[in-house]
């Protein structure tokens, strides 16, 4: 088995996201081999400041390693209309159960929050791992130039009770 597809055999702790994961998230989601090529400029600019770390619930997959608490994965849920807004791997942890843990605690504090559905608009190389992870693809959300010049599969979360 690949190191890719292995799983980390470090602990992972899934944490609220505080102001000084700002720049490290910043970073995650602009480094994101699922934004290279002609994808590359949605995400060009993106920032995750402290302020909307503030604004929504974004969650933090970290592990131990040599260095302290590396960050592996995050994700943001919006609550008012339902929404995962953003949801981001490590490209070098992918593949090792990082992204599935993130969205079973998602549904778990989409479920808390009085939740039952929640909607994504995936990103197109994403759109096999919502399949996978027990989303329903319900539509397109459709390009918006210039900064969205594609269209993108729209999936709902169906949270149990």
């Amino acid at each position: 088995m690949s190191s890719r597809n292995s799983p980390i055999s470090q602990p992972i702790m899934i944490r609220r996201a505080v102001a000084r994961d700002a720049k490290r998230l910043t970073r995650l989601v602009r480094g994101s081999a699922a934004y290279e090529g002609k994808y590359a400029a949605a995400v060009a600019g993106y920032r995750v400041g402290p302020d909307y770390i503030e604004a929504h619930r974004a969650f933090v997959a970290v592990g131990a390693d040599e260095h302290g608490d590396r960050v592996l994965g995050f994700y943001s849920l919006v609550l008012a209309p339902p929404e995962l807004d953003l949801l981001f791997v490590a490209d070098e942890v992918q593949g090792r159960g990082i992204g599935r843990l993130l969205v079973a605690h998602m549904q778990s504090e989409a479920r808390a929050a009085g939740i039952d559905r929640l909607k994504v608009v995936s990103h197109l190389p994403a759109e096999d791992f919502y399949h996978r992870v027990g989303a329903v693809r319900t539509g397109t959300a459709f390009a918006n130039p210039p900064a969205v010049p594609w269209d993108r599969p729209e999936f709902e979360f169906r949270i149990s009770g």
